[in-house]
């Protein structure tokens, strides 16, 4: 599990359990507002709230009826191999029922909270009830050559008896006579429906490399130095260099390529293991500040009692050494590369947020925006470390998430909407595109791995409630002229009124601007009917929305404020007055289609 998992306790009656599995575990507790006295955060709606965790891959323990749980997660099953573990828990913690990811530790997870509580594990999955194990769920260290062979081989164990077994036991069962064949070993070995092979992941690759490596020569030198050694890929248990080398593609490339972790150490902690080094350069040192990178990376992985295994082997422009652990390495030294993650949230409420930017909030450790959005994400924010900045102080805000990033943090940008949507994201590619010289950010922070993920954004929402008004071409405009010249405004605004484009106006007046709408909406009616349909829409996706239709005649700049999107339609659109209410909506052009086979026909 990748993720440290929350109880959720929805009533009095559980609380007693919910904080002794949540003090064994090290996890915190969420509580259903106004009926639980105590918890680290606390939610209003139990369904939504175990949907938000599910959808950020949070393992979820549930103390509440199963049935809670399962009509909350449902709408998103889809893999069974991804999903995180789900867990039911009675009140009195006599029956803890694992619901969902028992390919990812949930049988586990339920025997150990049951060995906790002295109570019973309601375990149905066929192998750990028949064998006691799951073949596909090694033990924290080892790694299954042949995943996708686990499930015909297991079916095979039920039918024909225990396995045998060849080299360790890492799973502690009875061997038996076939006819599948379990391998532990460092080497690699033939595979296939009835032979399981499992290596422990005891080595670590160390990687150094000119800047700008083909990705396919570093990734051959890997492949035949393991080749080799005689090692299967699947003892390497991370990847390793020099902190200058975060950003470079081809060791991104190679550890993605093995599945996992990169990580990169500073010139003098490299610099510190030089005595243990088989091959220490003076020309190295003179470039980055140490005597060896690959080597020194891999030692560094492997621990102060680690052995070079493979010393330093080299092509034209790429280096990598292996070094060997005594017990697999399931703790990593060294930092990530660090990530920086721009989210929109839209609006806020979670049914209009995508799972990915609540999986990408889930696995921040530092959460970054305007406090107001951060106060959005509820309970899935809490326990994180948060840094709040004022509106206003965006340049400020993105600097400092992306030297957080820099420091190897994997950070969250907060922004509502959609972040490439008059938000943050282009103000963090344009820090990056600056520089240090030109009060950009760090070397370190241009390093930093960047991913941007989309929000449903006020344009999209306001279209959604209002029906279909985007149907036809459209563009947005922002109203302020803080960052954008007045004139290059109205320049823009007489092209869209000229073009006759639906317009969504962002940001359309403040406390000290109140113009700019009325001449928008004065240069419009040059150009289209004065009865065009004008939707205003506040405080769209929460609580206090308020959606009402004008006509562009009758747009009154008093209405709106700085959390209005106002959509005006073209001279094309249609405000319908169906049996739900009014329904905006732009036509694309069918009926002439239609007209045109009519008359062809």
């Amino acid at each position: 599990m990748a993720l440290d998992p929350i109880v959720l306790c929805l009533n009095k009656a559980g609380e007693p359990i919910a904080h002794r599995i949540a003090k064994q575990l090290g996890c915190r507790v969420h509580g259903r507002q106004d009926r639980v006295d105590s918890a680290d955060a606390y939610f209003t709606n139990a369904l939504d709230h175990t949907r938000d965790l599910f959808a950020a891959g949070v393992p979820v323990i549930g103390v509440c009826a199963s049935g809670i749980l399962i009509r909350a997660v449902a709408p998103l099953l889809n893999d069974k191999l991804t999903e995180p573990p789900v867990l039911s828990v009675s009140d009195v913690g006599a029956v803890v029922i694992p619901l969902l990811g028992g390919h990812r530790g949930a049988n586990r997870l339920a025997t150990q909270i049951a060995k906790m509580l002295n109570s019973k594990a309601a375990v149905t999955t066929a192998g750990d009830v028949a064998i006691g194990v799951a073949l596909d769920e090694p033990p924290l260290g080892w790694r299954l050559a042949n995943p996708e062979d686990a499930k015909g081989a297991m079916a095979t164990m039920l039918n024909s008896g225990a396995p045998i077994i060849e080299g360790e036991n890492i799973w502690d069962i009875d061997a038996g006579e076939g006819p599948v064949i379990l391998k532990t070993g460092t080497a690699p070995v033939e595979t296939g429906s009835h032979i399981l092979s499992y290596h422990p992941q005891t080595f670590a690759l160390g990687l150094g490399c000119a800047r700008g490596c083909d990705v396919e020569e570093m990734w051959t030198l890997v492949q035949s130095t393991l080749q080799k050694a005689g090692l299967a890929s699947e003892v390497i248990s991370c990847v390793g260099s020099l902190d200058l080398k975060a950003d470079e593609p081809a060791m991104i490339e190679v550890a993605a390529r093995l599945g996992v972790p990169f990580r990169v150490f500073a010139a003098d902690e490299l610099e510190a293991l030089t005595n243990r080094l088989a091959n220490p350069s003076d020309i190295v040192f003179q470039e980055v500040g140490c005597h060896g990178v690959s080597e020194a990376a891999a030692l560094a992985l492997a621990g102060p009692d680690g052995t070079l295994a493979v010393a330093k082997t080299k092509t034209g422009n790429a280096t990598c050494a292996i070094a060997q652990s005594k017990e697999p390495i399931t703790e990593f030294t060294g930092r990530s590369r660090g990530n920086l993650s721009i989210i929109g949230i839209g609006p806020g409420q979670s049914s209009w947020r995508t799972p990915e930017a609540s999986k990408l909030v889930a696995d921040a450790e530092e959460l970054v925006g305007y406090g107001l959005y951060i106060d959005l994400l509820g309970p899935l924010a809490h326990g994180k470390t948060r840094s709040d900045f004022p509106l206003g102080g965006e340049e400020d805000r993105c600097r400092y998430a992306l030297e957080q990033a820099g420091k190897g943090k994997n950070v969250a940008l907060i922004c509502s909407g959609d972040a490439g949507i008059y938000a943050m994201g282009a103000l963090v590619f344009e820090l990056l595109d600056r520089g240090p010289e030109a009060l950009g950010v760090s070397d370190a922070a241009r390093r930093v791995e960047v991913v941007s993920t989309p929000g449903v954004s006020a344009l999209q929402g306001a279209a959604a409630r209002a029906g279909a008004p985007l149907g036809h071409d459209f563009c947005a405009i922002s109203l302020s002229d803080l960052l954008t010249p007045r004139e290059d405004i109205l320049k823009r605004l007489k092209a869209a009124a000229e073009g006759d484009f639906v317009i969504a106006f962002y940001n359309p007046v403040s406390k000290r601007r109140r113009t700019l709408l009325a001449e928008a909406r004065d240069i419009l009616l040059a150009h289209r009917p004065a009865d065009t349909p004008v939707m205003l829409a506040s405080s769209l996706g929460r609580p206090e929305e308020y959606v009402r239709y004008r006509k562009l005649s009758e747009l009154d700049v008093d209405e709106v404020d700085m959390l209005t999107v106002v959509l005006v339609g073209s001279s094309h659109s249609k405000l319908a007055h169906l049996g739900e209410g009014p329904r905006m909506y732009t036509p694309r052009g069918y009926a002439r289609k239609i007209d045109g086979d009519l008359a062809a026909e």
